[in-house]
């Protein structure tokens, strides 16, 4: 996507990114990308910054003792490598006269509509007044079931909540192959498009500082094109690779976006976790609500049970018979009666097609 069709970016940096390899900072590496965002800004171009960091950060100000349990440590590098993180940006935006502003979150903050709505309208009033909002998980608090997978699902989820045009994942390779990287004869892909992508090929093998994977990249990237968003995966360590990709040159690896999805169904198709309960249906059902072309609501007739507690508003889990998940929806009314009208002709649907988010789509 050519920066004059580009209003809103993210830009998510992995940690090998801006990492040197003894562990510490590269401060010369995020002084480069900071100078790209800059220049970005003057093109008027919205950039969202999720930028991993914090725990390396840590590492260059405190020793961890090592009896010190892996939970404890990490929120200790965090809580410190945190305010040596942000300062630094602050420091190099400064410098290219630009303010940032810090935004720490949780998984948990994404799964609240309303708190949902709150920090989409943060962030973008943000950028409406030309501040760089600079995000990254509050590993300090988050552990377990608050953590997200990486910082590559949190750029997905911020990418989704702001309406962007484009998402743009800097990493250390130059994007993904037809095999594994280190294989001589591996290709780099350029495009992938709408096609159905088999992503078993790709090496789960994880960064050196961070918690992702090529293969979580990968899912996040594909599943944000469904509904909307350009996704491009690049090496974050090449020179300008940030103005070259919005410049419009075929660089790393791209995937194309399919037709452009209303804000609540980009919030429902990244709401996967976050749904605490399931809604089986039958075949008919099933068939129906995957059928090219027809818009199609979640009727109680062709639902066969219902697993757990939610109530109007609540995101569900929609799954096939057979255990494979179909996709997400929101409820219309509450678990009580969806349990009451189970199997029954006539009755409103359980979830709208406005509200409704499908796998295949």
């Amino acid at each position: 996507m050519a920066a004059k069709f580009a209003k809103k970016i993210v830009v998510k940096v992995g940690s090998n990114v801006i990492t040197r390899a003894d562990g510490l900072p590269d401060e010369e590496q995020m002084d480069k990308l900071v100078s790209q965002i800059a220049d970005l800004a003057k093109q008027n171009i919205g950039v969202v910054l999720v930028s991993s960091g914090a725990v390396a950060s840590g590492r260059s100000v405190i020793t961890i003792k090592d009896k010190t349990d892996t939970v404890a440590a990490r929120q200790q590098l965090a809580a410190v490598g945190q305010i040596k993180l942000i300062n630094t940006y602050s420091t190099l935006f400064a410098k290219q006269e630009i303010v940032c502003a810090q935004v720490l979150v949780t998984k948990g903050d994404f799964r609240d509509r309303r708190h949902y709505l709150n920090m989409k309208s943060c962030v973008n009033n943000l950028l409406e007044n030309h501040i760089v909002p600079v995000v990254n998980e509050n590993d300090v608090i988050a552990v377990t079931e608050l953590m997200f997978t990486d910082n590559d699902e949190l750029s997905s989820l911020i990418a989704s909540m702001i309406g962007a045009d484009a998402l743009i994942i800097l990493t250390s390779v130059d994007g993904l192959y037809n095999s594994n990287p280190t294989d001589p004869e591996a290709q780099l892909i350029p495009l992938i498009d709408k096609a159905k992508v088999d992503f078993s090929f790709i090496t789960t093998q994880r960064s050196n500082f961070g918690r992702g994977g090529m293969i979580t990249k990968a899912r996040m990237a594909h599943k944000l094109a469904k509904v909307g968003v350009t996704v491009h995966i690049a090496n974050g360590q090449k020179e300008n690779i940030l103005l070259d990709l919005m410049a419009g040159k075929a660089i790393g690896t791209t995937f194309a976006p399919h037709k452009s999805a209303s804000q609540l169904k980009r919030w429902v198709a990244n709401a996967e976790g976050f749904a605490n309960s399931k809604v089986t249906i039958n075949q008919g059902a099933h068939d129906a609500l995957l059928k090219p072309g027809k818009a199609i609501s979640l009727l109680p007739v062709g639902i066969v049970k219902i697993a757990g507690h939610f109530e109007k508003g609540d995101v569900v889990s929609i799954i096939a018979e057979s255990g494979k998940p179909i996709g997400m929806g929101v409820a219309k009314y509450g678990s009580t009666k969806a349990q009451e009208r189970i199997g029954q002709k006539g009755q409103p649907p359980l979830v709208h097609y406005d509200y409704l988010y499908l796998n295949a789509e």
